[in-house]
């Protein structure tokens, strides 16, 4: 029978308490339990570590020895505890989090950063920003963000909603100045299209709705791209008709940089998500993030 750790402490447990029925209470655990494992322990040692009478228990002198190394495994179990509840109370340690390359950009979200910094000085924030597909498990991430209609289903992560994201179709005054204001979907096959790479690296057509109306189109242009951000600026130096999320145009329309085409049809919204390893307790860090994130998307 091997020796281990848990009996040792349990030893170390009955010692500080006295007794047996103590010990019990304080662990949570019938007497029994505890008579049987200080048993076990002392039958895998192959000497007495106590000996019981009726009244009281007195440590034997092997006893003695092994209490020394018992009492050092409680204290650090006891150091460990304290050390997770602190953490649990002040959110610290090393944040690994991957996210869309032009993540914060796109939905100007540059000021949650800094607060973030400023609230939670003791949190290192470690930013992945590439298109890619993390694992997080295997690439020990504490999460990722992901922008997306849906998710695919995978039992080993857990995905929160933050926000949804309201899209449409925007183009410089500029250039709606040279190529005319489009007034039907059908009219955006005429025009330049600055459209999105998917991540299988095809350029997504534009799926506009508008009540129960549908319509769908591969508007033609020199550059289909994956950085929203690029598009962007692309969009604002007169290059084409492009893809926005609503509240990033909102101020570019009042400065009148841009304008919104076809204002009544919609793209599809789209859901920003959190995701983290479900077999994970989810670390205060973590959750700080998540939440401080969630409430900067909600209040714009």
């Amino acid at each position: 029978m091997a020796v281990t750790a848990d009996d040792l402490i349990l030893f170390a447990q009955v010692i500080d308490a006295g007794s047996f029925s103590r010990a019990a209470e304080r662990a949570g655990l019938p007497k029994s339990t505890v008579s049987r494992r200080i048993s076990a322990l002392e039958a895998a040692l192959g000497e007495r570590l106590l000996t019981r009478t009726t009244r009281q228990l007195k440590i034997t002198e092997f006893g003695e020895g092994i209490l020394d190394h018992a009492q050092r495994l409680l204290e650090e179990l006891e150091g460990a505890r304290a050390l997770a509840q602190h953490r649990q109370a002040t959110p610290q340690g090393v944040l690994r989090a991957s996210l869309p390359p032009d993540f914060f950009l796109d939905l100007d979200l540059l000021p949650f950063l800094i607060e973030f910094a400023e609230r939670y000085p003791a949190v290192e924030l470690e930013l992945d920003l590439s298109p890619r597909r993390v694992d997080l498990i295997a690439e020990r991430f504490d999460l990722a963000i992901r922008i997306a209609t849906r998710l695919p289903d995978d039992s080993t992560l857990v995905a929160r909603r933050l926000a949804v994201i309201e899209h449409g179709l925007y183009a410089s005054c500029a250039y709606l100045a040279r190529a005319g204001m489009p007034q039907a979907p059908d009219d955006l096959l005429k025009h330049t299209g600055l459209r999105l790479i998917t991540s299988s690296g095809e350029a997504q057509p534009w799926l506009l709705s508008r009540g129960d109306e549908r319509w769908e189109g591969k508007p033609s242009g020199p550059v289909a791209l994956n950085s929203v951000g690029l598009q962007r600026s692309l969009l604002l130096h007169g290059m084409g008709i492009g893809d926005m999320s609503n509240r990033l145009a909102a101020p570019l329309v009042e400065q009148g940089m841009i304008e919104r085409v076809l204002p009544d049809w919609c793209l599809p919204s789209m859901t920003v998500w959190g995701v983290t390893a479900g077999r994970r307790l989810l670390p205060t860090r973590t959750a700080a993030f998540l939440s401080l994130l969630e409430s900067k998307l909600a209040n714009c």
